[in-house]
């Protein structure tokens, strides 16, 4: 048992050791203002190349911005640590250097991709439906100026399908609300859900069931009028989904059908979609 507690005692012996060189052979290290900016910023790829974190990756990109400002070396760092910072999944940190890339070169080629990594940097942290949808909001914003901006780059392509995956993000927002108050039985707060995913999300992956919740909502309510030119809208545009048919079948039950009926803010859609009437 001594042989064994004199066994451990050597091996902390022996970690500690190693600890204290692996620090002393640190603070041998040259400082790197010894180096060139070439230099930094290659140590920088590495570091980005072999670390599972990229907060070292980022720090010797600093450096060279640092160390050799509006240098060549500096702009190329500049851009490669926003890339850094994203990768680490530190957002704010890869805005800001985004955001400092855009302000100081916003003729360069790479502006467009550091505009891209802004709305990532947003789009990213979008969260499930449940949550505030304020950085939605802003990733629409970051999305679109890429899309307007660079219209013809690559980064444009992909921020168009980022941008469509948003605004379906917050058309399910409100249906996730608007089914909250369907089964709550308060119709009229969730019709008016239901209505903003309709009026302002139409080109969505929502739409289809949104209306057919507007049928349900209006029957229960005993507006048939609406209820069934929700209906007709939803017969027009998605007839062979299963919300069509479930819609087909509740109206029926009535004895009613999808048709355009009375003079409602749905019959004005159904004019202005269906028959091109928009006066």
């Amino acid at each position: 048992m001594a042989r064994g507690r004199g066994a451990r005692r050597i091996a902390g012996a022996l970690a500690v050791c190693a600890a204290l060189a692996a620090c002393d052979q640190k603070a041998k290290e040259p400082p790197l203002e010894n180096f060139t900016a070439e230099e930094i910023y290659r140590r920088g790829e590495w570091e980005l190349a072999n670390s599972r974190k990229a907060t070292e990756a980022a720090r010797y990109f600093g450096e060279v911005e640092r160390l050799y400002p509006y240098s060549e070396w500096a702009k190329r760092a500049l851009i490669m640590q926003a890339f850094a910072y994203h990768k680490d999944r530190d957002y704010e940190n890869s805005r800001a250097a985004a955001q400092r890339y855009i302000d100081t070169y916003p003729a360069e080629e790479d502006a467009a991709y550091a505009k891209y990594l802004l709305a990532l940097s947003y789009y990213d942290q979008i969260d499930e439906v449940g949550r505030d949808q304020g950085l939605t909001f802003q990733a629409l914003q970051a999305l679109r100026a890429v899309i307007e901006e660079y219209p013809d780059s690559d980064y444009a392509r992909s921020a168009i399908l980022k941008f469509d995956l948003a605004f379906d993000h917050l058309a399910a927002k409100e249906m996730e609300i608007g089914r909250y108050y369907l089964r709550g039985r308060n119709y009229t707060a969730a019709i008016n859900r239901f209505r903003v995913v309709v009026e302002q999300y139409q080109t969505t992956t929502q739409t289809p069931e949104a209306l057919y919740r507007l049928v349900e909502a209006y029957l229960s309510l005993g507006l048939t009028d609406e209820a069934q030119t929700a209906g007709a809208i939803l017969g027009y545009n998605f007839q062979s989904t299963d919300w069509y048919r479930d819609a087909f079948n509740q109206l029926k039950k009535r004895g009613l059908e999808p048709r355009q009926k009375g003079n409602n803010w749905l019959s004005a859609i159904y004019r202005q979609m269906i028959r091109g009437e928009w006066l």
